[in-house]
């Protein structure tokens, strides 16, 4: 009788949850019984309120249950868990789930169906089919499939990825390099590390990509210290690939050379802006460079450097796969391909989606959160990050996409969207938004460094009452200078939560509508 493959997660939020005491459970109980499992850790399918999910391969498909415990095994045995057998954890075939079944998983087609350490796995599931192509390509052919095909940076500033490669390509220099900024801080975000732990070889393809494409031989990963378990399967799967030939100075017998690094995060926020991030690979204090020169033409060590984040890189295989048409067709506008959009915070579904741009923030609270977790009313929801707008129901409607939110003040950002219900005071987490940034400052301009600080007690002595109009004014010039005078995005984007949570939400700082108007 042949082993019945079985497969629990070793994404780090199934972890906390308790995969692997889950794994310790399955394999004891099964050599207990006498039962042949073949136990596979796979990626999360990124529906975190059923982690710990178990799946079991059978004729239909991968039946899932969830969330599964330790405990609850001995009587999934006793129910004919090899057999997909009925329980009250049983939720049918994984692929059918509509959370899973609604989306348009094009980055994400993989993530919990392999094994993310197993180059068989990978490559049975078009893996490498990108960097094969690419290899046969000119540079001008394949600069324009990643220009054609829309892709922008998906880390938020939403650049479009292919002129950023044509200027590093054009430049002149003996060495230039491919940077990941994979410092993945924003709160409600968790695509780079799911990446990373649940299909690294993707990111690998991707950067190796670009490495043909702009004529670099040299690529670092810059991955945050709070990330121990995507810092080791990075490191792993850099070390498999390379031994397999993906990687190193001979690209799958091509005579082509990339060599490939983990660098681990110095644990600042500010490290995710890309000219910090530069300053912290090369072994110096994370602070922000004026710009220009911009990192494509003085990039790390000075030389001509393409930064991009981890979903901007794992875009670029399925692009070179299926062609440039293929990506460009999903999406709306100037928003072309798909977004993993991560809920978070007080949402009853939290997770990730990845869909189209087009989708309204309404489907993705309701249709695939199910609305809070509390039971009670949303009343605001964070995009973006902590720098992003909190949006009001008024703007649900919107479709997501870059110019559209741009229109409404908002940011798409990095696709990280935090929900909150009505007992959230927005006054408090305004005034959060410049304590956040006060605290993770570099230190270096002085619209953050000290605007930060000041604005922290103008809401203090708004919300107490003290000259609330003239208050108000000063706030609004206040976010102007730093909105406008900041070097980098930590002080130039904090006005967005603290504006938007005035305009909308006067009533938390004791205002009326009119007096919130500068």
């Amino acid at each position: 009788m042949s082993a019945v493959r079985i497969y629990v997660p070793r994404d780090s939020a199934a972890l906390a949850l308790g995969a692997d005491e889950l794994a310790a459970a399955l394999v004891e109980q099964a050599a207990r019984r006498g039962l042949a499992i073949e136990l596979v850790r796979n990626g999360s399918r990124g529906m975190f309120w059923l982690e710990p999910l178990l799946e079991v391969q059978t004729p239909l498909g991968r039946i899932a249950y969830g969330p599964v415990t330790p405990e609850d095994v001995p009587g999934l045995l006793n129910a004919d868990l090899l057999n997909g057998g009925a329980h009250a954890l049983r939720h049918g075939v994984t692929e059918q789930m509509p959370y899973l079944a609604l989306q348009e998983r094009l980055t994400f087609a993989r993530m919990g169906l392999t094994d993310p350490l197993s180059l068989a796995d990978y490559a049975a599931h078009e893996g490498w089919l990108g960097l094969q192509r690419a290899l046969t390509l000119s540079v001008d052919a394949l600069l324009e499939q990643v220009t054609h095909s829309g892709l922008r940076g998906r880390g938020g500033a939403a650049f479009p990825a292919g002129i950023k490669w044509k200027t590093v390509a054009g430049a002149q220099a003996a060495q230039k390099y491919v940077v990941c900024n994979a410092d993945e801080g924003d709160s409600g975000t968790f695509s780079d590390r799911m990446t990373m732990e649940g299909d690294p070889f993707m990111l690998i393809e991707g950067m190796t990509i670009a490495a043909l494409a702009v004529g670099a031989t040299q690529g670092y990963i810059y991955i945050r210290s709070e990330y121990p378990h995507a810092l080791a399967s990075m490191t792993q799967a850099i070390a498999l690939a390379l031994a397999a030939g993906y990687l190193g100075s001979n690209l799958l017998g091509s005579g082509r050379r990339f060599e490939l690094e983990v660098r681990k995060a110095a644990g600042s926020y500010v490290c995710g802006e890309e000219t910090a991030m530069l300053e912290s690979i090369e072994g110096k204090r994370g602070v922000v460079r004026a710009k220009p020169p911009l990192p494509a033409l003085v990039g790390l060590f000075g030389q001509p450097t393409v930064v991009n984040n981890v979903i901007t890189f794992a875009s670029v295989p399925l692009i070179l796969a299926r062609g440039a048409d293929y990506y460009r067709n999903y999406g709306v506008g100037r928003s072309h391909g798909s977004l993993p959009f991560q809920l978070a915070g007080n949402i009853l579904r939290g997770g990730l989606v990845e869909k189209a741009f087009g989708i309204t923030l309404r489907e993705l609270l309701y249709g695939f959160g199910g609305g809070s977790a509390s039971g009670r009313p949303i009343k605001a929801v964070q995009v973006g990050g902590p720098l992003g707008a909190y949006v009001p129901e008024e703007h649900w409607d919107v479709p997501l996409d870059y110019e559209a939110y741009v229109a409404i003040g908002a940011a798409v950002g990095h696709g990280g969207i935090v929900v909150h219900d009505d007992s959230a005071d927005l006054s408090k987490l305004a005034r959060y938004a410049f304590a956040f940034c006060a605290l993770e400052s570099c230190g270096k301009c002085t619209p953050c460094r000290i605007g930060s600080t000041r604005g922290v007690e103008v809401i203090d002595r708004i919300t107490h009452g003290d000259n609330p109009a003239q208050q108000v004014q000063l706030l609004h010039d206040l976010c102007d200078t730093m909105l406008h005078g900041s070097l980098c995005a930590l002080g130039g984007m904090t006005p967005f939560p603290v504006l938007s949570a005035l305009q909308h939400y006067p009533q938390d700082f004791g205002l009326s509508s009119a007096s919130t108007q500068a």
